[in-house]
């Protein structure tokens, strides 16, 4: 029998979708769409389960317990106004976070305070693509297994481990070399393609509104020079940017 809004297993779909903290709690989130799920399949994830709509087909590899939903139920429940026609409960990965202690060519982003979950998905899309060993969120920024981000990062947050909660000195500690991005001219800053940025760098990309604070204890600063009369590009555009310069001096 199709399972009615009101189901347990439903109100626990709809919690994961919604609360930051019930993904928390239950170590698990949830993907929309065959796509995700499907690259969730493949890169080795554990679906819990799948919930279907009326007419659609569950994700096939998942060895996952299937949910019919009755008809109205995908739209009362998933993040989106169009929603897809399938969801999975998807549980989270442990990453243990000593492995980064080693690895002379390894390099991570830091995500400070990003606030926008557009900007998250497609940093981790960017560093995901051109080769980070994984991206680093400090307190503040946010969820990174919420809808929109796992939605934005287009199936990236599958393939590169993520770690939450975590500061700016424990990431030195690792052994990586901090590099911030700012927007302004400062007295020590260096064009981004003129920095080293070879060898256990960190590319540390601070918050939309208000960068990072000039106070931060980096090893160097970054620029992003341009001709335009904008102040700033995009957070996740400069990303992007710094992020496979970093992959072309990996490579030489």
């Amino acid at each position: 029998m199709p399972l009615a809004f009101t189901s347990n297993r439903v109100q626990r779909l709809r919690r994961l979708v919604n609360d930051k903290s019930e993904r928390a709690k239950e170590k698990a989130f949830a993907a929309e769409g065959a796509t995700l799920i499907d690259e969730a399949i493949r890169a080795g994830w554990k679906i819990e389960s799948q919930f279907v709509a009326p007419g659609a087909v569950a994700c096939s590899g998942a060895g996952s317990a299937v949910n019919d939903l009755a008809a109205g139920v995908m739209e009362r429940v998933a993040s989106t106004t169009s929603p897809q026609p399938v969801i999975a409960i998807v549980l989270k990965r442990e990453h243990d976070i000593d492995e980064l202690k080693s690895g002379e060519k390894d390099w991570v982003v830091v995500a400070d305070k990003i606030s926008d979950p557009g900007n998250l998905g497609t940093i981790l899309r960017s560093a995901e693509a051109a080769g980070a060993r994984a991206v680093f969120l400090t307190g503040g920024t946010v969820d990174a297994f919420s809808p929109k981000v796992v939605r934005a990062s287009a199936g990236a947050i599958f393939n590169i481990p993520v770690f939450e909660s975590v500061s700016l000195e424990e990431v030195g500690e690792l052994g990586f070399k901090l590099c911030g991005s700012s927007s302004h001219q400062l007295e020590n800053s260096v064009d981004f393609t003129n920095a080293d940025l070879a060898g256990r760098v960190a590319i540390v990309l601070g918050n939309e509104a208000h960068g990072l604070p000039m106070n931060t204890k980096l090893d160097c600063w970054l620029t992003i020079p341009h001709a335009g009369r904008g102040e700033s590009l995009n957070v996740a555009m400069a990303a992007t940017l710094l992020c496979f310069e970093v992959k072309r001096q990996h490579s030489n």
